[in-house]
């Protein structure tokens, strides 16, 4: 009867562990991600405000996401030797800070050093945050609790820019995002006093060891060629939603309007995602980078000569293919790698898509300023095309792999 009793309140204590867990990892991941895309925002406010080319537009861009690909593992390095909750609480409270003080700023040095400083502290979420997923969840239930993680991050992407356009109708915009920033404060706080402990997969991860090491040899290159679909994919992404308001305020958009597009290419990329998932399980990677990635090409394409209205319509089906291609890039991370391997496994392939994301915006800058904003809008169109060579190399890694995402 004790022990009846003492397996119920360990199974209770795992499912509030796991609940905990979910919540955090979540919570911050739909503020960090909402406060790297709030710039998409920023950036038409910006430009003429401190009289910027597109290439340092691009730059500006470029400061906080490369930030924050640079430091993510540093900060996994440093949560090994403090401890995960203290780095996530404290890059959590630095990221808001970074707002608060672009708030501030009275000048463009200021605004530089304020975006700098939000990238340090947004290097924390996705290494600790998805780290700590993947430790309190094993199995196909981490796999899951990956996708829906993965999820809170686009609920992310549409709420804090929406957040801000609502706000800037009202208010300038230094007081808004400084106001923005001051939820980075609270999240802290909140992230302090809800964080579980991160408990170690131990026996199934010996487990699965056995039975991937056995197809180690197999898919020597897997994760290598999914790490390139990847950096192609964010650096489409990013360069592409980077320079979409400009696209959108030469066809009469104004703020306001940019950030219920920019909402709803969220709403169509957190759609995507999940409805990735699904299909991607029921059809096969292969095939979904193959569907996502031409979607991509073929709608930015299409909205080029379109008027606002009609390409305010387009935008929602457009991020479904932008964004999707990625739930299925990251949910196939641990099935191309051994169980030791994954979390080096995850940190690298996180800093790269977001490097790669972060330079895109500047290289495509300079492409926009010889070329013009439309011809290169054109070329980061057909920049997708050029994983569907390497998805084709990536198939026999998958062969014998049962793919749930």
């Amino acid at each position: 009867m004790a022990e009846t009793t003492h397996a119920g309140e360990r199974s209770r204590a795992i499912r509030r562990d796991e609940r905990r867990a979910i919540g955090v990892a979540g919570g911050a991941h739909l503020l960090h991600d909402g406060y790297t895309d709030l710039i998409y925002i920023m950036l038409p406010i910006w430009q003429p405000e401190f009289g910027l080319s597109y290439a340092e537009v691009g730059v500006l861009r470029a400061l906080y996401a490369g930030t924050m690909a640079a430091f993510q593992i540093p900060a996994s390095l440093l949560a090994e030797r403090i401890g995960a909750t203290s780095v996530l609480v404290a890059g959590t409270a630095l990221a808001g800070f970074g707002y608060i003080l672009a708030g501030l700023s009275p000048g463009l040095a200021l605004l530089v050093v304020a975006l700098f400083l939000g990238g340090l502290g947004s290097s924390t979420q996705h290494p600790l945050a998805s780290s700590l997923v993947a430790h309190t969840f094993s199995g196909a239930r981490s796999l899951k609790a990956l996708g829906t993680y993965n999820f809170t991050g686009d609920l992310g992407k549409m709420s804090v820019p929406l957040a801000a356009s609502l706000l800037l109708v009202v208010l300038p915009w230094r007081p808004t995002i400084a106001i923005i920033g001051g939820m980075g404060l609270v999240a802290a706080l909140a992230i302090l006093a809800l964080m579980p402990r991160m408990n170690a997969e131990a026996a199934s991860a010996h487990a699965a060891h056995a039975a991937d090491h056995a197809a180690a040899p197999r898919q020597r290159f897997g994760f290598p060629l999914l790490f390139s679909i990847g950096l192609i994919d964010s650096a489409t992404r990013m360069a592409f939603l980077t320079y979409l308001p400009f696209l959108l305020t030469q066809k009469g958009a104004s703020i306001p309007t940019i950030g219920i597009a920019l909402t709803l290419m969220f709403a169509g990329g957190a759609a995507g995602k999940l409805a990735c998932a699904f299909i991607g399980a029921r059809i096969g990677v292969i095939p979904t980078v193959f569907l996502t990635e031409g979607l991509t090409t073929a709608l930015i394409l299409a909205l080029l000569p379109l008027p606002l209205d009609a390409g305010l319509v387009l935008l929602p089906l457009l991020g479904i293919g932008l964004n999707g291609t990625s739930s299925v890039l990251y949910g196939s991370v641990p099935v191309l790698v051994t169980p030791d391997k994954r979390a080096r496994a995850f940190g690298i392939f996180y800093t790269g898509v977001i490097g790669s994301g972060a330079a895109a915006p500047v290289l495509f800058g300079i492409v926009g300023d010889v070329m013009g904003l439309t011809m290169t809008l054109v070329v980061i169109g057909i920049l997708p095309l050029l994983t569907l060579p390497l998805a084709l190399a990536l198939r026999p890694s998958f062969a014998g792999a049962a793919v749930r995402l």
